[in-house]
């Protein structure tokens, strides 16, 4: 059974210059994001990282770039080592003058063993919702807030 992706949207007080940036520079990332020992935005670019619930199994993410549009478009696989399903992962930008309107879609998370109750869809909705609405939004109006 296909279930709805997760999608959230959030303007936030940043140019899609800056917005690109944080979500493309692995520099940037880490501060917010994932701690990557490498990241290009670009087609087939492959990363792992690390992670899972804190006093849980930590799980290897295994991630490819699928789709690039500079300052627009970015999409990536999402799966897990050793277990079936894949799902995809994008950030989509939309310049509303010096703010930039993120759309960030989860899709595939069915495609995950349903026994596994870390793979659960709140699981991901509450991870991005922080990621997007505290992680993200703090990170680039940080300047802002003084």
């Amino acid at each position: 059974m296909k279930t709805e992706p997760i999608i959230l949207e959030r303007t936030l007080d940043a140019p899609v210059s800056k917005v690109w940036k944080a979500i493309t520079d692995k520099n940037e990332m880490k501060q917010w994001y994932l701690n990557l020992a490498d990241f290009k935005a670009e087609i087939g670019f492959a990363f792992q990282f690390v992670g899972g619930p804190e006093e849980g199994i930590q799980y290897l993410h295994v991630c490819e770039v699928t789709e690039v549009v500079n300052e627009r478009k970015l999409m990536y696989s999402w799966q897990y080592e050793g277990y079936a399903g894949i799902s995809y992962v994008s950030f989509e930008l939309n310049e509303q003058g010096n703010k930039t309107e993120v759309r960030l879609t989860h899709s595939g998370i069915e495609t995950f063993p349903k026994a596994n109750p870390d793979f659960a869809i709140e699981n991901f909705r509450e991870g991005w919702n922080h990621i997007l609405n505290v992680s993200l939004k703090d990170y680039l109006e940080a300047d802002k807030m003084s």
